[in-house]
């Protein structure tokens, strides 16, 4: 089976309209095994569909449709096999926005203050002496 990548990114509802998937591709944040993908370019089961938004998303085509499912359906259309760097990449950018606040956008929501203090004034891992080889 074979379906029009826009239409898939779409169908597994990795983008909320074609439209907004459409232009992803035309961007060039759309890549399937390595190479561009233009919005008509077919995906077939198998090929893996690299997204790039703030990090580089991996998915594993296991059913090209083009129609839309449920939320429920998803992981029998795709598997998600984004490498663990680009999550932990996604984590560092999150915390370090904390420390870069552009000059002008007043102060931190409550949510941001609590997220802020939790990073700075979290207690570090408690190491034991047993760990370490001090008998050099």
């Amino acid at each position: 089976m074979e379906a029009r990548i826009d239409k898939w990114l779409w169908s597994v509802r990795i983008y909320k309209t074609r439209t907004i998937a459409a232009e992803a591709c035309k961007k060039g944040r759309i890549s399937i095994n390595g190479v561009q993908a233009k919005p008509s370019k077919i995906v077939k089961e198998g090929d893996v569909v690299q997204v790039r938004r703030t990090v580089t998303y991996s998915f594993k085509v296991l059913k090209a449709i083009e129609n839309r499912v449920g939320a429920k359906v998803v992981p029998e259309m795709m598997e998600n096999i984004t490498p663990q760097d680009q999550y932990d990449l996604l984590e560092m950018k999150r915390l370090s926005s904390f420390a870069k606040r552009a000059a002008g956008q007043g102060r931190p929501t409550k949510k941001e203050r609590r997220d802020m203090e939790e990073f700075l004034f979290s207690t570090p891992l408690e190491l034991s002496d047993d760990e370490f080889d001090f008998d050099d």
